[in-house]
């Protein structure tokens, strides 16, 4: 494991420069990984069940 110490912007430009080096089918996987992990991420204000009529359409 390797511990570096770096400032907020030389981190954002190396994560960026990172993150541009991925072809772009590896760059929207990345996104939808990013996006599933957030799922449960805590927020201040959480949805309140409303009780209003959901229609669900199934295509399959």
């Amino acid at each position: 494991m390797e511990i570096n110490y770096r400032t907020k912007e030389e981190s954002n430009r190396i994560q960026q420069q990172e993150f541009l080096k991925l072809n772009p089918a590896e760059r929207f996987y990345a996104f939808l990984e990013l996006s599933y992990a957030l799922r449960n991420f805590p927020v201040k204000n959480k949805k309140r069940k409303s009780g209003n009529f959901l229609i669900v359409i199934d295509c399959d």
